[in-house]
C-alpha cells in the first residue's frame, strides 16, 4: 500500500514538472552594437525590465556592444528570423531598402519636436511599411541628433570639409560631404574611433548618444554640437522580427508593446539631455566646441538639396514622395 502511494505521489511530481517544463517562458534575444549604458541600451533593457515584470513567461535576452550580432549583420539576421530583436540605425539597412534613407537625410528634422512630430506622419507610416513588408515591426520610436567631429579643424560651412577624410552615417550624408570637398570612408559608428586613432578618419558624424558612448572625444579637436541647427537626425528604433512576433501569445504581444511604449516614452525625455551631455563632456575633455550658425545650416541643405536629395528623388521608389510627406509636417 505504502509502495502504492510512493509511485503515485512520484507519477504526480512527474506530471507536474513536465507541465513546468511546457509552460517555459519564451525567450526573445536582443542584440545591438551599443555600449552598456548608452541610451539605446537604456531602451532595450527597460523593455526587458517591463516585460518581466508583466509575468506572461516571456523573457529578453539582451546582448549589448555586437556580441550576438555586428552593426550591419543586425537588420539581415532579424527578418530571417535569427534575432528576434534589435535597436538599429535603420539607415544601416539602406542597401536593402534605399528607402531608409530618408531616415538620415541631411537637414529634414532639424529639432527634436519636430521629430516627435514625425513620428505621426504621413511619412513614417511609409517608412514602417517598408519595414512591416520586409518582416519587422517598430516597437519604440527614437530619433537621436547628432554632431561632427574633427581633429583636423572645426566643421561649420561646406568649404570646411574640404580635404578631410569623413565617416558619414548613411548614402545621403555620403553624397553632401563627398559633394562638398571631403573623401568618406564608410563604417558604423562602433569603428569611428579606432579610424581616427589611427588616421583613416580626420573627422566623422554621428548621433550625441555614440560620440559619448564610444569616447570619440580622445580622438577629437573639434566637436560640431547639433545646437538649433542640427543638420544630423538619425531614426534609430528598436525593432521585433515579425516571424518571433507571431510566435507569441496575445498576452506576451500585449506585454511587449506597453514596454516599447514605456521605452519609447524614456527616449522622448532624454533626447535632448544627450544633447546637452555631449556639450559637456567634450568640454570637460578639452574639446573646442561650436555650432553652425542658420548661414552654415542652410548653405549645407543647399549642397544637399542639389546632390543627396536630387538622387533620391530620382532613383529610390517612392523617393519624391517620401520627401514631400517630411516636408509637409511643421
Amino acid at each position: 500500500m505504502k509502495t502504492s502511494l510512493k509511485l503515485a505521489l512520484a507519477s504526480l511530481g512527474l506530471s507536474v514538472a513536465m507541465s513546468g517544463v511546457a509552460s517555459a517562458e519564451t525567450v526573445l534575444r536582443a542584440s545591438h552594437q551599443f555600449p552598456k549604458g548608452d541610451v539605446r541600451d537604456k531602451m532595450v533593457q527597460m523593455i526587458a525590465d517591463e516585460v518581466a515584470k508583466a509575468d506572461v513567461d516571456l523573457k529578453v535576452q539582451v546582448y549589448p556592444a555586437e556580441s550576438l550580432f555586428g552593426a550591419k549583420e543586425q537588420w539581415p539576421a532579424l527578418v530571417r528570423g535569427r534575432l528576434d530583436m534589435t535597436a538599429l540605425p535603420l539607415d544601416y539597412a539602406s542597401g536593402r531598402h534605399p528607402e531608409f534613407s530618408a531616415t538620415l537625410m541631411p537637414g529634414l528634422v532639424r529639432s527634436h519636436e519636430r521629430a516627435q512630430r514625425l513620428n505621426d506622419s504621413k511619412f513614417m507610416d511609409m517608412i514602417k511599411k517598408v519595414i512591416n513588408d520586409a518582416g519587422a515591426r517598430v516597437i519604440s520610436d527614437a530619433w537621436l541628433a547628432g554632431g561632427f567631429v574633427s581633429d583636423m579643424r572645426c566643421i561649420t560651412s561646406p568649404d570646411s570639409v574640404k580635404g578631410q577624410a569623413m565617416r558619414a552615417a548613411g548614402p545621403a550624408f555620403d553624397e553632401m560631404l563627398a559633394t562638398a570637398g571631403a573623401s568618406i570612408t564608410s563604417m558604423p559608428s562602433s569603428e569611428i574611433y579606432t579610424a581616427m586613432q589611427t588616421g583613416v578618419l580626420d573627422g566623422a558624424n554621428t548621433s550625441s548618444g555614440s560620440l559619448v558612448s564610444y569616447r570619440i572625444y580622445e580622438q577629437s579637436t573639434c566637436l560640431t554640437a547639433p545646437g538649433k541647427n542640427a543638420l544630423w537626425f538619425m531614426y534609430e528604433p528598436i525593432l521585433v522580427s515579425e516571424q518571433s512576433w507571431e510566435k507569441l501569445t496575445d498576452a506576451q504581444q500585449k506585454a511587449l508593446t506597453e514596454a516599447g511604449n514605456k521605452a519609447e516614452s524614456y527616449f522622448a525625455d532624454q533626447a535632448a539631455e544627450l544633447d546637452k551631455k555631449l556639450v559637456d563632456v567634450y568640454k570637460e575633455n578639452g574639446v573646442k566646441v561650436v555650432t553652425m550658425s542658420p548661414e552654415d545650416y542652410q548653405a549645407w541643405l543647399d549642397v544637399a538639396k542639389k546632390s543627396s536629395y536630387k538622387t533620391f528623388a530620382e532613383k529610390v521608389p517612392n523617393g519624391q514622395a517620401l520627401i514631400d510627406a517630411a516636408l509637409a509636417v511643421d
